[in-house]
């Protein structure tokens, strides 16, 4: 009877966030939950109803604010649900993969460039048990992700208003980051935040060709593997470009 009571408890507790992203901005309706349920099934995803409900109004909540802060380009709910959540969440699998398979080191990532909180603030939804350092240089960004840790109640999220070469080091299991910069600038300026054995993401569209050879002949990071990226809904073509320093077994 306790778990049955827990699991209404949290059941309800996410039909009232929905219904008052719901009231807020209409774009968050049952089609939009639908869709998705789907896309999480697609990406072979488990998220209980709290974490549907905190996708569905920090996507609410983006929108609300980007009339004012122009925290995206795009303003079509119908858009950002696949570019942005979706697009995110294509991320959620390959970074578990990653935090499981070194369960002694402190899991951390850090979101380089994070904008509105992207893909950060979604890993934070969908990862409650890692630490997710967002990092942006414009302020009134890093206040957006701030006010979505609070709505949220994401204790794993952080937000620093900073640009990311004047931090010291931070010791990251992952580093990621989404149409931040070339392969080249992202390893010479987060590079450093990465601990031993780490990892450097960038989310592309297609294969950086170019910037994979300059990667590897002008730093000391190497291209370890191109995953290409399936978003439910979205036909353009995405991959993740896995880097590790030169010489890492």
């Amino acid at each position: 009877m306790a778990k049955l009571r827990k699991v209404s408890t949290a059941a309800k507790a996410a039909a009232t966030a929905i219904a008052m992203a719901v009231t807020r901005n209409v774009t968050v309706n049952a089609s939009t939950s639908e869709r998705l349920k789907e896309a999480l099934h697609a990406l072979s995803l488990t998220a209980t109803p709290s974490q549907q409900a905190a996708l569905l109004e920090y996507l609410s909540q983006l929108l609300r604010w980007n009339k004012t802060y122009n925290l995206t380009a795009i303003r079509d709910p119908e858009q950002a649900l696949v570019h942005h959540i979706f697009d995110s969440l294509s991320l959620v699998p390959s970074i578990s993969s990653v935090v499981n398979a070194h369960p002694h080191h402190a899991p951390m990532i850090v979101d380089v460039g994070s904008g509105g909180g992207l893909p950060g603030v979604i890993l934070a939804i969908m990862l409650p048990g890692v630490r997710v350092i967002c990092i942006d240089a414009v302020e009134k960004k890093i206040m957006f992700i701030r006010q979505m840790a609070g709505v949220l109640a994401l204790q794993n999220l952080t937000a620093l208003h900073a640009r990311i070469e004047t931090l010291e080091p931070l010791q990251s299991m992952i580093v990621t980051s989404r149409a931040f910069a070339s392969l080249e600038d992202f390893a010479r300026l987060a590079g450093a935040h990465v601990c031993e054995g780490g990892y450097l993401l960038a989310m592309k569209g297609h294969p950086p060709n170019e910037e994979i050879e300059a990667l590897q002949t002008l730093t000391t990071w190497s291209t370890q593997v191109v995953q290409p990226l399936i978003v439910p809904e979205l036909d353009s073509q995405r991959c993740l470009v896995w880097m590790q320093r030169k010489g890492t077994q």
